[in-house]
Formats: structure tokens, sequence, C-alpha cells
């Protein structure tokens, strides 16, 4: 039992008013000044998830806000373990996942005259720009407003992150002005309204779709976390738009449906005359809606919640502002009405491009299974074999190639089951997001990595076997970041050397989980099936050949380069 004294503290109306708001798991690490804060709601009832470091722990409760449409909850110790932490709130607010960070703190009157507190920091202002929005709680009695402000900001309008900043003496203070018998905590209503676009708008998309030649619908990881699929498959199968889905909207209407235009990309982005964007943005992932990847002629309609998305890079000919669901509930029954269909021609013509890619890719995969150069696509093809056979299964990607072929090999046919590195491209993200994953799905987790990406977060291994989640991590290890052959002066390693001998399996030994090495196409085909199907946590060290993997992944065109060869000439020859 807990003492009744301790109901009136700001720890305890904390957790109070976070699970009146439906809120149960925090992922944290704990220490000065949130320790007991940690406790107190285990004995409360919430579920606490100890992590290792504080990016992996936020990100962690920001896959939970996506995975769930709630805000997931972060709890870090002051200073250092705030600014680790600060990277994954960035990195929320700019996926758009629903985020709180509760950060202890020291005391304002001590900060504001910089009289050199224990770790101190100004964290509140530091925060600011990283966030949607950020709040200080300096009296206990304010901690039930606080989350009900947090949880409206998090998940209202585009979703996001928020910061919670906590002082030591709140966490402590006990609260004797508020009304006993609610102590000021409540539950958020409506937090994130329904907002319907206009007729007016409507109208105008309908005649802008219903007079295109060759259409095309992007779907961006917004169209994920708003639950659209329903309605998105509705417009698809109704009116033949083919769709291309970014990264984490994959499954929105599954991979291998026939209006899948993502192995034709090139063709259906440099011949779409209208391009309608759900839940999509025209940033650098889509090259801004250029040309020459784009028809410099296309018109865009654009459905999106924040009307300042709008015209970002493109005249936006028709926008739509609400969520997506209210603006699908009226555009869907409004086209269809116009009996449009998109031209069997433009559906031949993406279908044909996307048979000559198929078939270019089969080779690729063919040739990786018997080469003896052991590489990505014999490594990735037997994940992507169970993942057709079981699609209920997670995946968690990052790394540059790891990432990018893993994203063309593997299909996925349910929403919302694929999260990778997002907007920023962020590294380290991986073992976060799959703790996450398996704690709010109860589902089996793969989490796909490079070598690299997995060398940021690694430490989580533990936390991951500490918990007895069934998460399996695949190494692709190919002893570098992008290769392992890049050593332009002889006698010293090269900037992205890595080493490709490195036995990461064994982490998982270490912690009481199971272990596998591969270095073929076979033994990873003989052990990937049984390795998820274990349910225990485990990692799988696929040992590649180092010269595989090519500069940056698909996205090289934004590293610059330099003409280095003279120099690395003059360097061996010098050598010699």
């Amino acid at each position: 039992m807990v003492d009744d004294s301790l109901n009136r503290t700001g720890a305890s109306l904390l957790i109070e008013a976070l699970q009146k708001n439906g809120i149960n798991n925090i992922y944290g690490i704990v220490g000065i000044p949130v320790t007991d804060l940690a406790r107190l709601a285990e004995l409360r009832g919430m579920k606490y998830y100890g992590f290792r470091r504080e990016d992996a722990a936020v990100d962690a409760a920001a896959a939970a806000g996506f995975l769930t449409q709630k805000p997931g909850v972060g709890l870090t110790v002051s200073a250092p373990g705030f600014l680790n932490g600060l990277t994954a709130l960035a990195q929320a607010t700019k996926n758009c996942f629903p985020l709180i960070m509760i950060s202890g703190s020291s005391e304002r009157h001590i900060i504001d005259l910089a009289q050199g507190d224990y770790e101190g920091m100004d964290q509140y202002n530091r925060a600011k720009p990283f966030c949607k929005k950020a709040y200080r709680v300096d009296r206990a009695q304010d901690i039930g407003t606080a989350v009900a402000r947090a949880v409206r900001t998090a998940v209202s309008g585009r979703p996001g992150g928020v910061y919670l900043d906590l002082p030591a003496d709140t966490i402590s203070q006990f609260d004797t002005e508020t009304d006993q018998k609610d102590m000021g905590i409540y539950k958020v209503v409506d937090p994130a309204p329904k907002q319907e676009p206009s007729d007016e708008a409507v109208s105008r998309a309908v005649d802008i779709i219903k007079n295109a030649k060759k259409p095309l619908i992007i779907l961006g990881k917004g169209a994920a976390y708003d639950r659209t699929e329903k309605q998105v498959q509705e417009l698809v199968n109704k009116t033949d738009i083919p769709f291309l889905p970014m990264s984490m909207a994959k499954g929105v209407v599954p991979d291998n449906d026939p209006h899948s235009a993502a192995a034709a990309r090139s063709l259906s982005l440099k011949n779409a005359d209208v391009v309608i964007l759900i839940g999509a943005r025209l940033n650098w992932m889509l090259s801004y809606g250029d040309a020459p990847e784009f028809n410099p002629n296309a018109k865009f309609i654009q459905l999106d919640i924040d009307a300042t998305q709008f015209d970002s890079s493109q005249k936006i000919s028709a926008p739509l502002q609400g969520d997506l669901q209210s603006i699908l509930a009226k555009l869907v029954p409004a086209l269809t009405a116009t009996g449009y269909k998109a031209s069997s021609d433009w559906l031949d013509a993406i279908k044909a491009d996307t048979e000559k890619n198929d078939a270019k890719f089969a080779k690729r995969i063919s040739a990786g299974e018997t080469n003896p150069e052991f590489g990505y696509y014999g490594a990735i093809e037997p994940i992507n074999e169970y993942f057709q056979k079981h699609p209920d299964t997670y995946l968690v990607s990052e790394g540059a190639n790891t990432l990018d072929i893993g994203r063309d090999m593997i299909g996925m046919q349910l929403p919302r089951h694929r999260l990778d590195t997002g907007t920023w491209g962020v590294m380290g993200v991986g073992m976060g997001y799959a703790i996450a994953t398996a704690i709010e799905t109860g589902k089996h987790v793969v989490a796909l990595d490079g070598d690299s990406a997995f060398g940021f977060d690694g430490m989580e291994t533990e936390t991951m076997c500490r918990y007895h989640l069934p998460i399996t991590v695949v190494i692709i290890n190919n002893g570098g970041i992008y290769n392992g052959v890049s050593n332009p002066v002889p006698n010293q390693l090269g900037p992205t050397t890595l080493d490709p001998t490195a036995r990461y399996e064994l982490m998982a030994k270490a912690f009481g989980g199971d272990y596998y090495f591969v270095s073929n196409y076979e033994e990873m085909k003989a052990t990937f099936a049984k390795a998820v199907d274990s349910g225990r946590p485990n990692i799988i060290n696929v040992q590649i050949a180092p010269s595989m993997g090519k500069e940056s992944g698909h996205i090289g065109n934004l590293n610059p380069t330099l003409n280095l060869k003279p120099l690395e000439e003059k360097e061996k020859n010098e050598d010699k």
C-alpha cells in the first residue's frame, strides 16, 4: 500500500493525470530527481520501462505515440539526460509523432541567478525550438492543467512532441490549495477535434481530378497515422488511380495491390498530370515536387491538417485542410459520384514499367541467393519471404543501404507495420522503436539494422532481453558506414571503416537472449524464421562482403563529394 499522504504530491498528481488520460506506459531512465517518481508510477499501476540511454527511451515513447494515437511518455533526468532526449523530441516533432517528454530539472530561482546547481540548465527554454510546445510546472496544483495541455498539444492538429519541465521541488511538493475531491485532475475532452474541409474545397479538388489523364496518389505516414486505410483503399479501387507509398505508408494499401506504382516510381512521377498528396509533404524525400523527378506541368492536390504545409515547395491547386478521415469522407463519395476512372492506358504504362523493373529486381535477388560474395539481396530475401507469410509481423528499419534495399524488397500488407528513420533520416532509432512496438502491440518485431546504425543504440539489447521481448534484431554487417572498403590512406583506417568480423550477436548472449551468426543465403534462410518464431529476444549477425553497399544508399546525391583521387594517388605513391 502507498501512504495516502503521497496523494497530494506533484509526483502522485502527475501519475493520476496521465492515467486519467489513458496513458499507462512510461519509457525512460531514472536518476536525480525522478527516481521515486518512476517507483511511485509502478506502485500506482503504471508500467515503467527502463532504458540505457535517454534518446532510445524517448524514441520508444514517440513510436508508441505513432502506433496508438495517444502521446507516448518519455522520462529523463535533468540537464545531460534532458539533452540526450532532446534529439528524439525534435525528431518526433518532425515526424509528427505525439509525444510528451518529461524531464526533472532545477529550481527556477537557482537557474535564473546562475548559481551553479547540480546539473543546472534552463531546460524549458532550451526545449522550445525543438517541440510543438514546452510547459514548466512550478506548482503541484497545476499538474492537472499541465498534463491536459500537453496531451491536447501533442495530438491535436499536426501531432508532435511536447516538453514538460518538472522541477525537483514540484515533484515532492504538496498541493494544499486544490479541492481534495478532484485535485484538478481530469480527462481531456475531444483532444484532437475533427476538422472537415469546406464543400467548395472538395468541389475544387474533384474538378481537377476528373479532368486528369494521368493521376497519381502519394501516401505519406500521415495516412497511416490517421487510420485512413479503408477510405484510401476505396478511393483506389473505385477510381483506379495508382498510388505511390512513402516508406512508413507501406501497407495502407497492400504493396501487392495491382494499383501500386512503387516499382514504377520514376515513370509515374515524371508523367503524372495530377498528384494527390494524402498525409505526405513535398519535402526532400519527394524532391520538393520539382522537375526533373516530377512532371513540371503537374497540378498538386494536398490533404493535410496543417494549412502551413500548403505551397511549401509547389503551388497547391486544391488545398484540402482537415483531418484526413474527414477529408476523405467527403472527397471519396464526391469523386466516385462522377463515375471517374483513371485511363487504362495510364495503368497499362505503369504496369508495363513495373513488370520490367520487377524482372530486373528478380535477377538481383536471384543472384544474391547464389553469389559467392554474399550481399544485401541474399540477406534480406528470407525476411521478405517470412513477411509475406506472416503479414502481422512488425518491421523497424534503419541504416543506409540496409534501409533502402529492405524498403524495396520487403512487401507490407498491413498499415502501421513498418517504422523507420522518417523525415530526418536519423540513425539510432531502431532499438527504441522496436522495443516500444513489441510492448504496445504484443506482436513479433524485426529490427533490420545496418552495422553502423546498430552501433548508436546497440546497448538497448540489454533492455530488450531484460523485458523478454519478442524482437529479432538482424544486423547486416559489411564492416563500414556505407561499406568497409574505403581506405584512402594505406596505413590508416578509413573514415567509413568498421569491423567486418565483429560478433554483434554475442551481445544477445551476454544478456540472456538467443544469438545466431550467418554468412550466406542458405544459413539466413534456415535461421530467420526459427529466430522470429521463437518469440524470444535474439540477434542475427549477418556478415556480408565489405565491398557491398554504396555511398549514402539511395541518396548519395545529397552527400557532397570532392575529387580526392589525385591526393589518394599521391598518398599511395609516397607510401611506396
